[in-house]
């Protein structure tokens, strides 16, 4: 197929194919003497494999270390999309209710908790993973993005218990003991996700504030909250 034709059949530009080719992510099996693109059956698998891994958040620049890497596999690859795609439906089914609900509440209809206000919600992503990458490896990053991707609802029920208990002691000392075991739970959970020493734990707490995505999500369970977690999870840091 030539290039207009694949932009055609996928609805990716023309354009973006090019620019595909020029950073080699996706160079086609053969040019005529023209000087035209022809693209393979097996390039149109690569290219749908390329588009999975975009929509479920990957770099262009790590999918092309993904598929040029020696240990790559097709087939584990695909298992590993469907996995992720599947959590993304999961967490939109639940925000869906979640916001069924909300729109029941406006109206009168039913009253919600704090709780269920922010069920759905998603805190798990993390903006510096290529920083992990290089801190922790791609190994331990791998590992957490799949036990991200196989968390169910029971696991994001206890985020957001979690969150919501933070969120209540926020106005007061988080050096306390209540604060302390409360941020203790969360550095538990996190660490069911992948392991966080804790100078990684500090410095997470600081991404908090110095990021405003974190900032932003977090103090939806309470204003000033993403402060409040930084200093607790600082102190829990240097007693551990």
């Amino acid at each position: 197929m030539k290039v207009k034709e694949v932009a055609d059949l996928t609805g990716v530009s023309v354009r973006t194919l090019h620019h595909y080719d020029a950073i080699g992510l996706l160079v086609p099996d053969d040019v005529t003497e023209a000087g035209y693109r022809v693209y393979s059956d097996d390039n149109m698998t690569t290219l749908q494999q390329i588009l999975f891994f975009r929509e479920v958040g990957f770099p262009l620049k790590k999918i092309k270390e993904l598929l040029e890497s020696p240990s790559f596999n097709r087939l584990e690859a695909f298992e590993l999309q469907r996995d992720m795609l599947l959590a993304k439906r999961r967490q939109l089914d639940v925000m869906i209710e979640t916001i069924d609900k909300t729109l029941q509440s406006e109206r009168g209809e039913m009253t919600m908790t704090n709780e269920e206000k922010f069920k759905g919600f998603d805190f798990s992503s993390n903006p510096y993973e290529q920083e992990a990458r290089e801190r922790w490896g791609d190994e331990a990053v791998d590992k957490a993005n799949k036990n991200v991707a196989q968390f169910g609802e029971k696991e994001q029920q206890e985020m957001n218990r979690i969150y919501s208990q933070l969120a209540e002691l926020r106005h007061g000392d988080p050096t306390s003991k209540e604060a302390q075991d409360a941020i203790g739970e969360w550095y538990t959970f996190l660490n069911k996700i992948a392991h966080y020493s804790p100078e990684a734990f500090a410095g997470l707490g600081e991404m908090y504030v110095a990021d405003e995505r974190f900032t932003k999500n977090i103090d939806q369970f309470g204003k000033g909250l993403s402060v409040f977690m930084r200093d607790a999870m600082k102190a829990y840091a240097e007693r551990n």
